[in-house]
């Protein structure tokens, strides 16, 4: 059960990121000025989207404190290191970003990283 708990971190902590990077992308740069700004950011606070993309890092949280009762940190920390797979990987596809000899060699790197650490 305690994988469960590992996945479900890393699930809502790759939604919460994607959702708040597909949104903020459709409201585009932050204004120049202070009140403009303001204004931007409250009407990103108010985004059921952007919402969800809070509740699911604190989701994201509370399945994190389950897994330390499963886990050593030492031993589960490292498999959060998949969050920044996922979340290249998805980016890639979702959003076009590009995918770089750079890019995949340090996304490589991580995942060598987990192995060697498991």
């Amino acid at each position: 059960m305690g994988y469960v708990y590992i996945f479900g971190t890393i699930f809502f902590t790759v939604y919460g990121q994607l959702i708040l990077k597909w949104k903020i992308d459709q409201y585009g740069g932050l204004p120049l000025l202070w009140k403009d700004k303001f204004i931007f950011l409250l009407q990103l606070l108010l985004n059921p989207f952007i919402l969800s993309g809070f509740l699911s890092a604190f989701v994201a949280s509370i399945f994190w404190m389950a897994a330390m009762t499963k886990f050593d940190i030492s031993y589960a920390y490292p498999f959060m290191s998949l969050s920044f797979v996922l979340v290249f990987v998805l980016s890639v596809f979702l959003f076009g970003e590009p995918m770089t000899f750079k890019k995949v060699m340090g996304i490589s790197l991580i995942v060598a990283g987990i192995i060697v650490m498991r």
